[in-house]
Formats: C-alpha cells, structure tokens, sequence
C-alpha cells in the first residue's frame, strides 16, 4: 500500500515551516504528484494544492512539461515521438532520466498488470536516447523484471552509460517505482552509420 512508502514528515509542522518542507522534497524529486505529497505530510491533497499555488510551484503535469521540452531537442537519436514515456532529464553520452505513467491501456484485462513491453520500450528507448549519434541500435539486452507493476503507477527510468568502446555503448538502466525498484536492464547499443543501413540515408 502507498501509505507504507512514505513516511510522513509534516503533520504537526507549521504552515511556513511545511511549504518550506514541500518546496525542499519537490526540487529533491519533481515527479511526486498531490497525492503522494498529502501522503508524506499527512494533510489534504486540497492543503497540497494551496501550498503549492502559495510557493508559485506548478502542478506535477507543468512540471515534468516543462523540463521535458528543454531535454528533447538536446536526443540526437530518436524523434520526440518516438521515446517512450516522458524525457525528464539527459545528458548525452552519461545519464539520463524518463517518466511513465501507466494506463488503462497498456494493462492485461484480467490480472490489470502492465504489459512488460511497456516497461522494457521505455528503457530501451532511454538507453537509446542516451547516445550521442544520429542513428543508434540495440543489439543486446539483458533484462529482469522484478515486480508487477499495476495500472496508475509511475515508472521512473534512470540510465547511464556504464561502459563505451568505439561504436558500442553498454546503458544500464532501472525503473523504479517510488523507492522500489521494478525493473533492470543492461543494453548493448551501436552507433551506426546511416549509410551501412539498407534505405538509409546517404549524406
């Protein structure tokens, strides 16, 4: 249960005191939404909300929107469509970080479990992204999926180069959700070049 993730850390805390807490865990992690905030304070989500437009901090939506739109047009290897999830942060050749927000969607009927596809394109995707090249391949994977995920949680991806010789770049990659980890992945990706590619573009 959610309740058991977070401790809370503001009930009995002043008003100033709170909005300072909540401004400090926001800028430490800016995927939290209303919900898990109200969770770690122990107040109302409407309380979240009014602290929130108090502090001039937008919502959770706003907030990923905005750092997303800074970090796409730095990706050389893939198209803003094309990345699975939402691109938080990247910093080409090193690390990089997305979030997804599962839906109804991407769930079996039944067992309302998250397709494990969804999980691993967003990974794949991010340790693409991660490349510092115009066309870049995976050519490896090794994956583990270490918890069913359920419809209505956020994954967050973090990758990082981890190892580079010539045109090959090993990524790992983990998913988390909130502090538990859900995913793990260790990509073999290849920089190529367009022209060696049948169709591909020739400069």
């Amino acid at each position: 249960m959610q309740e058991a993730r977070w401790s809370s850390v503001g009930s009995g805390l002043k008003k100033r005191d709170r909005q300072a807490a909540l401004r400090e865990k926001i800028r430490d992690n800016p995927f939290l939404s209303d919900e898990e905030l109200a969770h770690i304070f122990g107040v109302s989500i409407q309380t979240i909300r009014l602290d929130r437009l108090a502090l001039g901090i937008p919502e959770l939506r706003e907030r990923t929107k905005s750092v997303a739109e800074r970090t796409y047009g730095i990706v050389k290897s893939m198209g803003s469509k094309e990345i699975v999830g939402e691109l938080i942060d990247i910093t080409l050749g090193e690390r990089g970080i997305s979030l997804l927000e599962t839906t109804e969607d991407m769930v079996f009927e039944r067992s309302r479990v998250v397709r494990g596809q969804y999980i691993y394109a967003q990974a794949e995707s991010l340790a693409i992204a991660l490349i510092d090249a115009d066309v870049v391949l995976t050519g490896l994977a090794n994956i583990k999926f270490k918890r069913p995920v359920t419809v209505g949680e956020k994954l967050v991806a973090k990758g990082e180069v981890i190892r580079k010789r010539r045109n090959q770049h090993v990524v790992l990659v983990e998913t988390r959700v909130g502090n538990e980890n859900v995913f793990r992945g260790k990509f073999s990706v290849f920089a190529v070049d367009p022209a060696r590619i049948p169709g591909g573009t020739k400069e």
